[in-house]
């Protein structure tokens, strides 16, 4: 049978070195390697005949939890295992170990978990999805409407290009990983990368911290095989012996690790970045995907609003009186009103399939109610639900009508059964990041 030789003959290892690999190592080991329920039943409830970039996605960013939510104290109990570990281990384990080896072998288990980890994000930039491009109600709510997360991912969502450049470099980073000897170069790259992502995430309040700095944590695990060494070089500028394991493939075992590594890449980077291409071209998985109704999207002034058949004035500060209203490109109709709202969060990145799951554009924001809608054409009935779990009560069955290009009249009833009758008048507004987008940073906006 096919074994690996080493070039190097094994290096002496201090107790207190083995100790701490024994430790790192089982760390590292149960945090890499999959071990609970939740990635198995993703895993078997997968239709891999259809497969999905979420699929995919959803495989990559996994991690052991014990406790069912992405916290540090899975961590903690990992290092309760670990400290068990090592201390059987050497009470029951007595063989001789080649400990480079064993190292190597867990550092290319590590890289190539990393390396899913990173590419898996930087197609969701490159094909910039996982920030979008505000829509339009979006970009009718006052700043002081939006947390702190959601201006972040708005901002980043206006500069598609920025956004393809940080994919491509957590692309790159994820490439370099798979070859060992690039691994170092891959490390300082997602270091400051994900490093920032998780400072980000706990300044502005995302849901993303634990599982970036896991990312973090792998990174620098990895940086530690040369890390003392580029010390010596670089900062005292001292001789530095070379590594001291380097493995030599014979045998089948050199076909076996070039069919596995194309396999991985034919999957993770080939497959993934195709069907990902293929969400993006289909508007991506934060809006829905149902269409609205034909040439209706923009923004509307209510000019006149009646409830229960009394005439309302227009008010910034009346609860029940619209301002302005919404119809985007997909099912959605937004209305601003003075009516306080119950902000949903999205505590983690996620690609949901089914349009009712999909927060995105009215998460972290207040100001306006998000409605879907169910138009049927032959009646011109609008039905209306609030999209927030925190508000389902909130509905409408309204008649539509459309009186000219410009002027729409919806009337009808409340869940409650309050009557109501709005004029809607369509606002001709242009949008500074809209046509920055179509003319060019280079050149002079014309509104």
């Amino acid at each position: 049978m096919s074994k690996i030789l080493e070039l190097n003959s094994q290096n002496e290892w201090s107790n207190t070195e083995k100790t701490i690999f024994k430790f790192f190592g089982i760390y590292f080991f149960l945090q890499v390697l999959p071990l609970d329920l939740r990635f198995f039943k993703h895993l078997f409830s997968t239709n891999w005949f259809q497969i999905q970039y979420r699929d995919i996605f959803y495989l990559a960013r996994y991690s052991p939890t014990f406790t069912g939510d992405d916290s540090f104290f899975n961590w903690l109990i990992i290092i309760l295992l670990a400290a068990i570990g090592t201390f059987l281990w050497d009470k029951t384990y007595t063989k001789k170990i080649n400990y480079d080896k064993l190292y190597y072998w867990l550092r290319v288990l590590v890289r190539y978990r990393l390396a899913i980890g990173v590419i898996a994000y930087g197609f969701l930039k490159y094909f910039p999805i996982q920030a979008p491009f505000p829509s339009i109600s979006n970009l009718n709510t006052n700043y002081g409407d939006f947390t702190a997360w959601k201006l972040f991912s708005l901002g980043l969502g206006v500069v598609p290009n920025y956004q393809s450049f940080l994919g491509l470099v957590e692309i790159v980073a994820g490439l370099l990983l798979l070859n060992r000897k690039t691994t170092t170069i891959s490390t300082l790259i997602i270091l400051p990368f994900a490093g920032n992502v998780a400072i980000s995430n706990i300044a502005y309040e995302g849901g993303e911290y634990v599982y970036a700095f896991y990312l973090v944590a792998l990174a620098l695990y990895l940086f530690a095989f040369d890390a003392i060494r580029l010390f010596n070089l670089l900062s005292l500028e001292r001789p530095t012996v070379p590594n001291r394991f380097q493995p030599d493939f014979d045998g089948k075992w050199k076909q076996y690790r070039l069919v596995l590594k194309t396999v991985f890449i034919l999957f993770f980077v080939v497959l993934y970045g195709s069907k990902t291409y293929a969400g993006y071209k289909h508007h991506g998985y934060h809006f829905p995907k149902e269409k609205g109704i034909e040439n209706t999207s923009g923004l509307y002034n209510v000019s006149e609003f009646r409830w229960n058949n009394q005439t309302l004035p227009y008010s910034k500060t009346d609860s029940i009186r619209w301002q302005n209203v919404v119809f985007e490109k997909w099912n959605t109709l937004s209305i601003k009103l003075n009516k306080p709202v119950i902000i949903e969060h999205l505590k983690s990145e996620e690609i949901y399939q089914a349009d009712s799951n999909r927060i995105y554009e009215f998460a972290g924001s207040q100001g306006r109610h998000y409605y879907g809608y169910d138009f049927d054409s032959t009646e011109s009935i609008l039905l209306l639900k609030n999209r927030n779990k925190n508000h389902v009560s909130d509905q409408f069955k309204l008649s539509f009508k459309r009186l000219n290009d410009s002027t729409i009249v919806l009337s009808g009833l409340s869940a409650g059964k309050d009557s109501i009758y709005a004029v809607l008048n369509k606002i001709n507004k242009k949008y500074l990041t809209i046509e920055a987008k179509k003319s060019g940073r280079r050149n002079a906006l014309k509104l």
